[in-house]
């Protein structure tokens, strides 16, 4: 089930990241679900996907999700 906004997301994405991760998450979620089309574990694994996407760009601290430094 890809998500065509930000508001779509899970409860969870919502509340936990700022807007730009949530874009960052929204994007690979949907390419990560697209590219596993007929794989029984195609949610789950667009999920993993997207928080890996997340990973890279933003740090989870004591204040919540930060951008990374360049």
């Amino acid at each position: 089930m890809p998500y065509a906004e930000n508001a779509d997301l899970p409860p969870s994405v919502r509340q936990s990241l700022p807007e730009h991760a949530q874009d960052i998450y929204r994007e690979a979620f949907n390419h990560a679900f697209a590219a596993h089309a007929g794989d029984p574990r195609q949610e789950e694994a667009a999920h993993r996907i997207a928080w890996g996407a997340v990973k890279r760009s933003y740090v989870k601290t004591d204040e919540g999700w930060v951008a990374r430094g360049d």
